[in-house]
């Protein structure tokens, strides 16, 4: 079983998405996790807007907007008439369950239910595509198995069993000549009643929380569905499909020259991702992780390209690949009394506990700690409990540069060549030690560009 995610870019179009049967057709049992439709996320919450201000026509126009677009999509998506009705029929409910809310009290709830149609639209579209070429697909409603718990985390456990129970369901008897003995681990067949193969689509994204009502993994959350789905699964590989070929060494948005990383470790991978690689979502690589199953980032412009495969072997000692975090807020905390005294340290980090704001960095000194956040939400209030015991000093506009590899205890020069590349940058806090696959500086963003361009040239010759 292979678990291919493919986002928003890659069925943001009729032609993208029958660009994808060439990329999924195989004889190999798979489950296809599918984004929104490139824009739909963002509509979707621009609907929500004037619903929360209650502003109704406002909201009904851009409902409308937005349901034209689609219209267009299923004329260019479809050839059959039946298949073009059954979509024109699937746009009509969906979008009449969006303006339903112009009709009442519109709360955080409702908008995670009007941000899942997204997902439900573009996997059925594609299935009903399927279904005109001849395609067997199951469609597997993702609400009915992935959950996240009171924590906002999800419940990899119920995952797992009802996304199994989900399986069951399209299951070949066993004395059936589909039943050709590729099986799940625990047993459970992935051979359908469905032809060679068996293939699935699902939605990304979405899922249900604690009290079963309709919720989301975040932006990005595609990513995490795919890796919940894989690692439930115990899957051969995962794959995630975007627009472009793999991870790579430094940021091509900013950088000219740049390549793909064709290995990665999920260290790595994790760093990386937290500290600005947008291919993939910060929080997807742990469930991969902790049952070992290969992820590969593959591009779905170019197919043939190698990408990148994260798995559990580290490489050798190496500096491979940078990313840069903005949005940073530097924190210098003094207190000349208490500093050196016990608990001083907790007495800080409790605070930042308090208002669930993580730390990213953090430097300390015989007079002072330095930490860096990315979230400003509860900063003045931060702020004001600190100065009770200490005084306090704010730089914004800060940026996280990452350089992430394999840098063992042992290993001589590391410091000096990522310095040296950075001796004309000023550099606002420095992490190095914490990790052994993360060196990270604090600069000023205006200087991101300059410091990514010199680590290229000085730590890969670019």
């Amino acid at each position: 079983m292979k678990v291919l995610k493919f986002g928003g870019t890659s069925v943001g179009s009729a032609e993208r998405m029958k660009g994808l049967v060439a990329l999924i057709k195989s004889d190999e049992p798979k489950i296809i996790v599918l984004s929104a439709m490139s824009g739909t996320t963002n509509a979707l919450l621009e609907i929500a807007t004037p619903l929360y201000a209650r502003e109704n026509n406002k909201a009904k126009e851009l409902i409308d907007a937005l349901e034209k677009k689609y219209e267009g999509v299923l004329k260019k998506l479809y050839s059959k008439e039946a298949s073009l009705r059954k979509g024109k029929e699937l746009v009509k409910n969906h979008f009449e369950f969006i303006r339903s809310f112009t009709l009442d009290m519109f709360t955080a709830n409702e908008e995670k239910a009007i941000l899942a149609q997204g997902e439900l639209l573009s996997t059925a579209m594609f299935h009903f595509y399927l279904e005109e070429i001849g395609v067997d697909s199951v469609l597997l409603p993702a609400l009915n198995f992935m959950r996240i718990d009171e924590n906002d985390e999800p419940d990899l456990k119920y995952i797992e069993e009802n996304l199994k129970a989900e399986l069951k369901k399209h299951q070949a008897p066993s004395n059936s000549p589909s039943a050709d003995g590729r099986r799940l681990k625990k047993g459970i067949s992935v051979s359908p009643l469905l032809g060679a193969g068996g293939l699935f689509i699902t939605q990304g994204y979405i899922c249900r929380n604690a009290f079963g009502e309709i919720d989301n993994l975040k932006r990005g959350g595609s990513d995490y569905t795919a890796t919940l789905i894989g690692a439930a699964l115990q899957a051969e590989e995962i794959q995630i499909w975007t627009d472009i070929d793999g991870m790579h060494n430094n940021d091509p948005r900013i950088v000219g020259k740049t390549f793909p990383v064709t290995e990665l470790s999920f260290e790595e991978a994790a760093e990386l991702a937290y500290f600005g690689a947008k291919i993939l979502h910060p929080t997807c690589v742990l469930p991969a992780q902790k049952r070992k199953v290969p992820v590969r980032l593959l591009n779905t412009m170019q197919p043939s390209a190698k990408g990148t495969v994260i798995t559990d072997k580290s490489p050798n000692d190496r500096i491979t690949a940078v990313a840069g975090k903005d949005g940073i807020i530097a924190i210098k905390i003094k207190s000349a009394r208490m500093l050196l005294a016990y608990g001083f340290l907790r007495s800080v980090f409790e605070i930042f506990e308090r208002y669930k704001t993580p730390i990213d960095m953090i430097t300390t000194s015989e007079v002072a700690v330095s930490v860096t956040i990315d979230n400003d939400k509860n900063l003045d209030t931060i702020i004001k409990e600190l100065n009770e015991f200490c005084s306090v000093e704010i730089d914004k506009d800060q940026t996280i540069i990452c350089i992430v590899g394999s840098f063992t205890a042992e290993k001589q020069g590391v410091a000096v060549k990522i310095f040296d590349a950075l001796k004309n940058i000023p550099l606002r806090m420095i992490s190095y030690g914490g990790s052994e696959n993360n060196v990270s500086v604090l600069v000023e963003t205006k200087h991101k560009k300059d410091a990514l361009v010199a680590l290229n040239k000085g730590l890969f010759n670019l």
